[in-house]
């Protein structure tokens, strides 16, 4: 039964297909055939990202069109390589959207997120059918239990993402944490920092999402656009006006960039963890650094042991994944979907084919 091919050859799926800026075709395309080493997942529920409604806007520059959209997923293995040992078909499992190699540099230096041959290698979510590589299916790929729901388990590529900048952004108990931004990534981090025992200001220019940044247990909320300066009003809320001791800027935009290093305390650590368009920059005040012995960094990606320690979160049911999914639309409405994650409608939208 393991090595056992399904009679999928010539058989087509329904695929949202990327062929430039703002064109996105719902089609039938062939199912992909396995290799070897690769496995073919039924997919049972997609989530929309970021990522998403950057590259529909200018395109992405690992991918060349056309290609199938969305990288979020879980489903059902319907078919496995004849060289796959550890999966068969008719388990439930969930991918990360790349895999180090192991071999270079940064690997051999346990900086796994920094390979020199990583790049996003799985895309083709917001399809009936996904083929995982086999660098993926030998690292990034993982079964999960029938306690967890296909919506909560598709979480698990950016929630590595934000368990990477957690772990890397020095938060202690009863740390002040300030994050910048209040969508999917900020939510998370919110929960995950909690998990901390940290106290967590968010700020954000939707009410709806600070809204929810309540509910998940934010110490004060803060809609930028009701304020005359951001950075003295998170500080009002920090012991003896002088700052957080962790600020992480979750939107991705250079002037939030600015703003978030300024909100930090003497000695305290700066992530920023949201991707600017390439070619940007950001102007610093030296005497923060030098002065004030700042700590500037970034967290780009995830790394293997991240990965699984995020769906450890996620079986442990200790991050509220309901509350990020606020639509859930079938794959043949995905001009629907599009037109929501541009007007930066609800969270996360569930995209069921």
């Amino acid at each position: 039964m393991k090595n056992k091919k399904l009679d999928l050859r010539n058989k087509t799926m329904k695929a949202a297909v990327f062929y430039a800026p703002h064109q996105v075709k719902l089609e039938d395309i062939n199912i992909p055939d396995v290799g070897p080493d690769e496995v073919l997942v039924k997919v049972k529920a997609a989530l929309t990202c970021g990522t998403d409604r950057k590259t529909y806007l200018r395109g992405h520059h690992l991918f060349n069109p056309p290609f199938v959209f969305g990288h979020e997923f879980a489903g059902d293995i319907v078919e496995v390589g004849s060289k796959v040992k550890n999966f068969k078909p008719g388990m439930r499992v969930v991918a990360a959207n790349s895999a180090p190699c192991n071999s270079c540099f940064y690997c051999k230096n346990g900086e796994h997120s920094l390979c020199d041959s990583l790049f996003i290698q799985l895309s083709g979510a917001f399809a009936e059918y996904i083929k995982i590589p086999g660098i993926i299916v030998s690292q990034n790929l993982l079964q999960f239990p029938e306690t967890v729901s296909y919506k909560e388990a598709a979480l698990l590529e950016p929630l590595s993402c934000v368990v990477h900048g957690v772990e890397d952004s020095n938060i202690k108990l009863g740390d002040t944490v300030v994050i910048n931004g209040a969508g999917p990534i900020g939510l998370m981090f919110l929960q995950v920092i909690k998990l901390k025992g940290a106290r967590v200001i968010i700020t954000d220019l939707h009410e709806e999402r600070l809204r929810l940044a309540s509910k998940l247990g934010a110490y004060k909320t803060i809609k930028v656009s009701k304020v005359q300066n951001v950075v003295e009003e998170v500080k009002k809320y920090t012991e003896d006006n002088r700052g957080a001791d962790v600020a992480i800027e979750a939107v991705g935009l250079p002037q939030v960039w600015e703003q978030t290093i300024s909100m930090v305390r003497k000695g305290g650590t700066v992530n920023l963890f949201g991707g600017c368009k390439t070619g940007t920059k950001v102007s610093i005040d030296t005497s923060l650094i030098h002065y004030s012995q700042i700590n500037i960094k970034g967290a780009f990606h995830h790394t293997p042991g991240q990965v699984k320690r995020a769906l450890n979160l996620i079986c442990n049911k200790v991050i509220n994944v309901d509350s990020l999914i606020t639509d859930e639309l079938p794959l043949s409405e995905i001009s629907t979907i599009i037109e929501l994650m541009l007007a930066h409608k609800g969270i996360k939208i569930a995209v069921i084919p």
